[in-house]
């Protein structure tokens, strides 16, 4: 199938040729970029300065933390985003939300692992929760992006996952239609702990896009009400800020 069908590149969408194959029951390798993709990946990372709260990148050097988050208050204690959300970033995830690409995240959970490991490490959570999708959206899509990212992390890293522990029971609007001010007020009380997560002090959300950070609040918020010391997040791209 895949000589027939090859893998696109993540970023371009342009088909990615095998690099190698080993047979039918033996593992193949696969790239997930093209060649042009991969020399210019360096310019869509997220690199230092970058906000000491959220995560996004600064353009002042002398900073530590961000116009959006020295403005308002954060319940989560610390995030990580991997890429800059702009251009064919953008399209990418996109396509791995809506088009079924759900390859993609083994590549984008890859890529969380190898960038921030040290962090992770010096965090040393217990666990990797994805933040939830509301069922009504799970049956139109067939898949949680969040989920399928933190499974690849999760597996890198050898961080269980829990995907019991949160669940969205308030169907809300696309975060993206919606202005920043009307954000947080679309996810309160959208999220329920439906477990005891006491066992759980520290603990790492991972989705797709961060932008306010509203939605990673709205499950901080319940996290630690029921007992989480420390909730960090960890996402594919990060906005810069509305």
């Amino acid at each position: 199938m895949e000589l027939l069908y090859p893998r696109k590149c993540v970023f371009c969408n342009e088909a990615v040729p095998m690099k190698s194959y080993k047979g039918i029951l033996e593992k193949r390798t696969y790239d997930f970029l093209c060649e042009k993709c991969k020399e210019k990946i360096k310019d869509k990372y997220i690199e230092e300065p970058y906000c000491f709260k959220c995560g996004k990148q600064l353009d002042d050097e002398t900073g530590e933390y961000c116009d959006d988050c020295r403005k308002m208050h954060h319940t989560y204690d610390r995030g990580l985003a991997v890429f800059k959300y702009h251009d064919d970033v953008k399209e990418s995830v996109y396509r791995f939300k809506y088009k079924d690409c759900k390859i993609y995240g083994e590549f984008y959970g890859v890529q969380m692992a190898e960038k921030y490991k040290p962090i992770i490490e010096k965090w040393q959570p217990d666990v990797i929760i994805p933040v939830p999708i509301h069922k009504s959206r799970m049956r139109k899509r067939g898949y949680n992006q969040a989920q399928i990212i933190g499974k690849a992390l999760s597996e890198t890293l050898k961080i269980p996952m829990d995907i019991n522990v949160l669940v969205r029971e308030k169907k809300t609007e696309p975060q993206k239609k919606l202005s920043k001010s009307i954000r947080k007020k679309n996810v309160e009380s959208a999220f329920k702990v439906t477990k005891n997560v006491v066992k759980y002090n520290k603990i790492i959300l991972v989705d797709d896009i961060y932008t306010t950070g509203a939605t990673i609040d709205a499950c901080a918020q319940v996290l630690k009400r029921a007992g989480v010391k420390k909730v960090y997040f960890i996402s594919i791209c990060i906005g810069a800020g509305v």
